[in-house]
């Protein structure tokens, strides 16, 4: 059953200003935020929260944004956060973004403006067939959309609006969190959960209209130190044993049509060669290991072992060294004893007029720390879909039903409690 609202949405208008805010994070910095610009975003957000109203909200040094919506009930509600992040992908530039309208989407392939090279095919992207008669927003083709994440960004800001323009709808504290550097990793390593004071959170980071998440990968990093022999190459046989070519036959022995990002879907994880570095001395290759459950993880972890040992046997002077570093955990495991997180959202997204859908992320969210650091943490949609890249897109009417979404569930708490 649908619920209406009396909403007036903002949400399109401000994620066409968001976007053309450079954010992007960058993972070789040392600082966080990782980037400056970063907070470009956050000191706007900061202030049209204060216009909405919020008098506390704030952009803190580290570039987090904190605001509160006040209860509007006597009764005692969980306070409930939503948070999104304001960083873009380093993967794909997100400077001097032109967002494109593809009004009243009838079907068929979207060419970008800017570059006809870059086509968002409806063969390859076969949720275009759910936006029949929607607004499909893309970029010119030069850029990435970044509607991963400032669309959940904007769908906060639209609700926050919607709240506190309309107290007859009764609800408890809703915090707003907007962090930094999700997209590398490090999203909520400076954030404080004493100053946020919730008690459950959603992240507004998913992609298709009506998706709940309540499931991510385990996610841990994985590094092969090889220590070579190295002698001057003109008098190297027999005694020269090259850490680069070890390396090499490393990469070569893992397995072809399994355990990769591209031979795998739905609940298999993944071994993941993601950079290799080094001179014929000394050679260094960095793994990403994901899996659903971390038995997987160890599994995938003791194979790339007895891979390394097997080469190794070709190179007996040489030697080795994995490292092991865990990344995060699968939010299953926290979300499972609040129930109640998930019940609510799925009910949210039936009375935004939408079928709810539960699936899992294969990868992570912010969602994924916070739960463990204490606070459960769901992921509801945004809308965002192809991110990371020039294609990426979202539909005014998705965010339009996000921002809905979070209003519903901020009554559903009020009324189950």
């Amino acid at each position: 059953m649908s619920s209406s609202l009396p909403f007036q949405h903002s949400v399109t208008e401000r994620f066409l200003r968001y976007v053309t805010i450079d954010t992007q994070s960058d993972p070789e910095s040392p600082t966080c935020p990782s980037t400056g610009k970063q907070k470009d975003l956050g000191r706007l957000l900061a202030a049209e929260l204060k216009d909405i109203g919020l008098a506390d909200a704030h952009l803190d040094e580290h570039g987090y944004v904190y605001a509160t919506i006040p209860a509007t009930t006597t009764k005692k509600v969980p306070v409930i956060c939503f948070c999104s992040h304001m960083d873009t992908s380093p993967d794909c530039t997100g400077k001097n973004v032109k967002p494109q309208i593809v009004r009243n989407y009838q079907g068929g392939d979207i060419t970008l403006s800017a570059d006809p090279s870059q086509i968002i095919r409806a063969a390859e992207h076969p949720a275009l067939q759910q936006q029949i008669g929607h607004d499909i927003i893309t970029t010119d083709g030069t850029t990435l959309l970044g509607a991963d994440n400032k669309a959940g960004v904007a769908e906060i800001m639209d609700a926050a609006q919607f709240l506190v323009q309309n107290p007859q709808i009764k609800h408890g504290t809703i915090k707003i969190l907007f962090t930094p550097d999700e997209e590398i990793g490090r999203g909520v390593d400076k954030v404080d959960l004493k100053k946020l004071a919730a008690d459950f959170a959603y992240t507004m980071d998913g992609e298709t209209a009506g998706q709940i998440e309540d499931e991510t990968f385990s996610a841990d990093a994985a590094t092969i130190i090889i220590q070579g022999v190295s002698t001057h190459p003109g008098f190297a046989k027999g005694k020269m044993e090259h850490a680069i070519k070890i390396a090499a036959a490393i990469i070569e022995q893992l397995p072809k049509d399994t355990c990769s990002p591209e031979t795998t879907e739905g609940k298999e994880g993944f071994l993941h060669p993601i950079g290799i570095s080094g001179a014929l001395e000394q050679t260094t290759i960095g793994f990403i290991v994901r899996d659903f459950t971390v038995a997987g993880l160890k599994q995938k972890e003791a194979l790339l072992e007895r891979i390394v040992k097997d080469v190794m046997k070709d190179y007996p002077r040489s030697t080795y060294r994995m490292e092991i570093k865990e990344q995060y955990r699968n939010m299953k495991e926290i979300i499972d004893r609040h129930p109640e997180t998930v019940d609510y959202a799925i009910e949210a997204i039936r009375r935004a007029g939408l079928t709810p859908e539960r699936s899992s992320i294969r990868g992570g969210t912010d969602g994924s720390r916070l739960s463990f650091m204490g606070l459960p943490c769901p992921n509801i949609f945004a809308g965002e879909h192809a991110f990371h890249s020039r294609l990426e897109w979202v539909s005014r009417q998705d965010m339009e039903k996000a921002a809905e979404t979070i209003v519903h569930l901020a009554m559903i708490w009020e009324e189950k409690s």
